[in-house]
C-alpha cells in the first residue's frame, strides 16, 4: 500500500503540484490526486512518481524508512545536453521592433539547448556568441515577420557587407535593419517599401550582432 503522506511530503519539499507531477509522469492530476489521498491502493505508475520524487517504490510503499537507499539521482539538464549532444543558446525575452522598440527596462535572458548539428548548420560561430530574439512589427516583412525568431551572432558587429541584416540599437530602440555605412553616416534600411529610409550618426549606433537565421510559423 502507498503511503499517501510521503508522497505528499516530498513533493512538498520539491516544491511539486499535483498538475506538475502528473505532467512529468504522465498521467492526469486526477491520478496524483487519488494517489496521494487517504488508503490508497497501488499504481502502475509509482516507480516513475518514485523517480520524480527522487526516492524508491519501496521507501513510498514503506518497505524502508530510508528515501534515498537505492535511490537513482535524476539526471541534471546537464547531463541530459552532454548526452543528446546539445548546445545552449541564449535567448532573450525582448522583441527587436522591426521599426524600433523601446527597451526601458532590463532584459531577461534564459538558456535554450539545441541540437549541435542544428546550429552548426547555421554558423561555425561558438554557441556563447548566440542569441536568439523574435520581432516585431513589420516593417522588414517579408524578410522578417511580427513574431518570427531570429538568430543573432553577438560575434559579429562589423558592417563591413552593405545591406546585411543587423540587430542594433539607436539610443534606447532596439531594432533589426539593413545598414549601409558611408564614413560617419550609417543609412537605416527596411525591407517594407512603405517605410522610408532613416539616418544616423555612426557613433549613435550600438550594432549588437549579425542576424543569421530567421524561423517563422507555418
Amino acid at each position: 500500500m502507498i503511503h499517501s503522506e510521503r508522497i505528499l511530503r516530498l513533493m512538498a519539499e520539491k516544491g511539486l503540484s499535483q498538475t506538475a507531477l502528473a505532467r512529468r509522469v504522465g498521467v492526469t492530476q486526477g491520478a496524483i490526486a487519488k494517489i496521494a489521498g487517504s488508503n490508497p491502493g497501488g499504481s502502475r505508475y509509482l516507480h516513475i512518481i518514485a523517480r520524480e520524487l527522487g526516492t524508491t517504490a519501496a521507501y513510498l510503499t514503506g518497505e524502508t524508512d530510508d528515501p534515498s537507499e537505492g535511490a537513482v539521482p535524476a539526471p541534471t539538464v546537464q547531463d541530459i545536453a552532454e548526452h543528446l549532444d546539445l548546445v545552449e543558446v541564449v535567448s532573450i525575452d525582448a522583441n527587436y521592433g522591426m521599426g524600433g522598440t523601446f527597451l526601458g527596462s532590463e532584459v531577461e535572458e534564459k538558456v535554450l539547448h539545441f541540437p549541435r548539428a542544428f546550429i552548426e548548420s547555421i554558423t561555425l560561430s561558438p554557441p556563447a556568441s548566440l542569441t536568439w530574439a523574435r520581432g516585431r512589427g513589420d516593417s522588414m516583412f517579408p524578410t522578417i515577420g511580427d513574431g518570427d525568431l531570429v538568430l543573432i551572432d553577438r560575434s559579429n558587429r562589423t558592417p563591413r557587407e552593405q545591406d546585411a541584416l543587423w540587430a542594433l540599437t539607436v539610443g534606447e530602440m532596439a531594432m533589426i535593419k539593413r545598414l549601409r555605412v558611408r564614413g560617419e553616416t550609417v543609412t537605416i534600411l527596411s525591407d517594407n517599401d512603405r517605410v522610408p529610409p532613416d539616418q544616423a550618426h555612426a557613433d549613435e549606433v550600438n550594432i549588437v550582432g549579425r542576424v543569421i537565421f530567421v524561423g517563422r510559423r507555418t
